[in-house]
């Protein structure tokens, strides 16, 4: 397989930062995908030095895509979640340049990268009209696709819903911290989806992130009218979408 068949992406999490090599042909991991755990704190310093020891085992010499649970715009990070405060105003593209000794590095909301892998290489939902794509991990990240086509740094999971951001009461981790069973968690998720359809009117909402391995247990619950389907990469496609922005040079 050629060196542009091949691709390497790092997603970095609230609780994990994994990476893999990617074929960029199929969306299928190449080798074994390396995890470590988050550093706490998560500062851009520690992070980096963690992405560096994912790409050194890997023995990855490429370009490097990047994702961050953060706005990102001309490369700085704007926002914060689930990491430090202090990656606030950070200039990531030089960040991860000094700690991986390359410049072909590209960094990008962890949920946009998710969503254009989706639309890539999961279903036609992601590819046809105006679709919420979210997943639910530690947050919960949001990707607007329209036709296929990305609206970048979203961030749905902090809008309020009934005076809470959505992703205190019901991402995955909430489900977890509160031992909650799937019924009462489906119906916080409900309660955020109902929100989100009455505001935006998606054709479709696209739900991802590790728990929609699960999605069986809890999707079938949902009372909202407008259709929910599983992602197809399911928490692969952070690490897929991260990859092809670095091959495609995509650097919001």
């Amino acid at each position: 397989m050629t060196q542009k068949a091949l691709g390497f992406g790092v997603d970095i999490g609230g609780s994990g930062v994994k990476g893999a090599v990617v074929d960029l042909r199929t969306g299928v991991f190449v080798g074994e995908r390396v995890k470590i755990a988050t550093p706490q704190p998560a500062t851009p310093e520690a992070v980096a030095e963690v992405v560096g020891q994912i790409v050194d085992e890997c023995a990855w010499e490429g370009p490097v895509g990047i994702t961050l649970p953060s706005v990102v715009t001309q490369q700085v990070a704007r926002t914060a979640a689930n990491i430090d405060e202090s990656w606030v105003g950070t200039n990531v593209h030089d960040l991860f340049t000094q700690a991986l000794g390359r410049e072909t590095i590209s960094v990008l909301n962890d949920a946009d990268a998710a969503g254009i892998a989706e639309v890539a290489f999961g279903s036609d939902t992601a590819r046809s009209g105006a679709v919420i794509f979210l997943t639910f991990g530690t947050g919960i990240g949001s990707a607007f696709l329209v036709d296929g086509t990305l609206f970048p740094n979203t961030e749905l999971g902090h809008m309020l819903v009934d005076g809470t951001e959505a992703e205190h009461f019901a991402s995955s981790a909430a489900k977890d911290r509160e031992e909650l069973s799937y019924k009462k968690w489906a119906k916080r998720v409900d309660k955020v989806l109902h929100e989100y359809d009455r505001l935006f009117n998606p054709a479709a909402f696209i739900v991802g992130g590790g728990i929609s391995r699960h999605a069986d247990k809890w999707v079938p619950l949902l009372t909202v009218d407008t259709p929910v389907a599983p992602a197809a990469l399911r928490n692969r496609a952070g690490i897929v979408g991260a990859a092809m922005a670095a091959q495609d040079h995509v650097a919001p």
